[in-house]
């Protein structure tokens, strides 16, 4: 058997640059879990969606050899999971390791629904490379004050492009460059 991530799409209030707004998370987690796998390994994610969008997930740079339809990108290998329903990813890790990420995939869910995707070697083999000491992920991202799907939404009737985001992130948390950026973390 496989462990199964349970995952619930769910909002939450995160305060970031003095502003408290709703955002969707994983299991209230933002940025979302850190998935550790090895490679060979069949990764099984239960995703939940309790919010009122359709959504899907993302496993960027993860080669779907024969599981195209865990890939995730809503309405090209997939549909998206409709509110209220669930979806099962179950897809095996083939001939990679390393440190990539998984995201939301539809609109701009993204900005919020995102983490770790960390492929380890199979066991009893080593990296290609010197054995790191440590590994810290470090996830870059944008906040946005405005609702990401406000902002996409404007951009797609106006023709021009989506207004800058308001703070770029390193872990979910704005740079120390940012008004209030250390506040409400």
């Amino acid at each position: 058997t496989h462990p199964i991530f349970p995952w619930q799409i769910k909002p939450k209030n995160i305060t970031r640059l003095c502003h408290t707004k709703g955002i969707f998370t994983v299991n209230g987690k933002f940025p979302g879990p850190r998935v550790i796998t090895r490679e060979g390994d069949r990764l099984v994610v239960k995703v939940v969606n309790r919010v009122p969008n359709n959504i899907s997930i993302h496993w960027h740079g993860v080669r779907q050899l024969r599981s195209g339809w865990a890939d995730g990108p809503s309405y090209i290998t997939q549909c998206p999971i409709q509110i209220g329903h669930s979806y099962v990813y179950n897809f095996t890790i083939t001939g990679q390791r390393g440190t990539l990420f998984w995201h939301a995939h539809i609109s701009w869910l993204r900005a919020t629904v995102y983490g770790p995707l960390i492929i380890l070697p199979r066991r009893n083999e080593s990296y290609p490379f010197v054995k790191p000491y440590k590994e810290v992920p470090i996830l870059f991202g944008e906040w946005f004050n405005a609702d990401p799907e406000a902002v996409i939404n404007q951009s797609l009737q106006t023709g021009g492009g989506p207004n800058v985001s308001d703070a770029y992130t390193f872990n979910g948390l704005p740079g120390p460059l940012y008004n209030c950026s250390a506040k409400g973390i």
